[in-house]
């Protein structure tokens, strides 16, 4: 196999180099990177650039890693049975497959995201470690065992919320995703924006990686955050003078919402323009 990306999702070269190796070691492949990188994208691009169908499996803090391979629902077996349901005859009726019995049972090789892993308890990536490294489980309900036909193709994102199990770092390639470069970011708004003003998107990425380089700011503004900024940009036609026209004592950029997420950065980048003001009176 062998992933460039797609015309929607620029890869870098180590990117690219990490997906081919996790597939050729058939390893989980754990990304980690700052939010609005990209993380969750890649699997569906990788999905989309192998003609895979693509599973998804969005993590949250009350997830349990059973429910990734199956659930048992008692509670409407036990309703069936107060009803008179001949179904409650077939424990098999009331087993609920989770994401990775559908990856497992897919008649060809799937891409499973498991999305934002860090999100749960800290033995919810333990209690995984048989399955992804065996790639079977047992239904104890049924005595069924569940092998998967084709091992597929496991992308893991993170964002380092908590530390994960050096047991289950083990079995995983991992990839850490920088944050982009100017050259790889003007590429990357290129392929969302084709065809926008070249003078523009310099203007803006100057104002962008300006606001991400400032000292104690409490939420740096991410790839996502530079898009929609530009959408708002580019929807009120505004001229690429204004940007370039800035005046630095000014607080904040214009349609400021798009980048700064939180009052305390607000008021932090209103103090500089308080200071760069106070120190031209001088």
């Amino acid at each position: 196999m062998n992933f460039e990306g797609t015309e929607r999702y620029v890869a870098t070269a180590d990117l690219q180099i990490a997906v081919d190796a996790a597939v050729t070691l058939q390893r989980p492949l754990l990304i980690k990177g700052e939010p609005g990188t990209g993380k969750t994208m890649l699997a569906e691009e990788i999905a989309r650039a192998l003609g895979k169908p693509l599973l998804q499996w969005h993590i949250k803090s009350t997830t349990k890693a059973q429910q990734g391979l199956y659930e048992y629902d008692a509670v409407s077996r036990l309703r069936d049975s107060q009803l008179g349901d001949p179904r409650v005859h077939d424990i098999a009726n009331y087993i609920r497959r989770g994401k990775l019995w559908e990856a497992f049972d897919s008649s060809e090789q799937a891409v499973l995201l498991i999305d934002e892993i860090d999100k749960a308890d800290i033995e919810f990536p333990n209690d995984l470690l048989l399955e992804l490294d065996r790639m079977e489980f047992h239904v104890y309900e049924t005595g069924q065992t569940v092998r998967a036909r084709q091992r597929p193709i496991v992308v893991i994102t993170s964002n380092n919320e908590k530390e994960l199990p050096d047991a289950f770092l083990r079995r995983c390639f991992f990839h850490f995703i920088s944050f982009p470069d100017r050259e790889t970011m003007t590429r990357i708004v290129e392929v969302h924006y084709p065809g926008i003003k070249r003078r523009l998107v310099a203007e803006a990425l100057d104002i962008f990686f300006d606001v991400r380089s400032v000292p104690g700011l409490k939420k740096k503004p991410s790839t996502s955050e530079l898009l929609d900024w530009l959408k708002l940009l580019l929807a009120d036609d505004l001229p690429e003078e204004i940007l370039k026209s800035r005046d630095p004592a000014r607080a904040i950029p214009p349609l400021y919402g798009a980048l700064v997420k939180n009052e305390q950065d607000v008021h932090l980048l209103e103090r500089l323009a308080f200071m760069h003001r106070r120190e031209n009176r001088r």
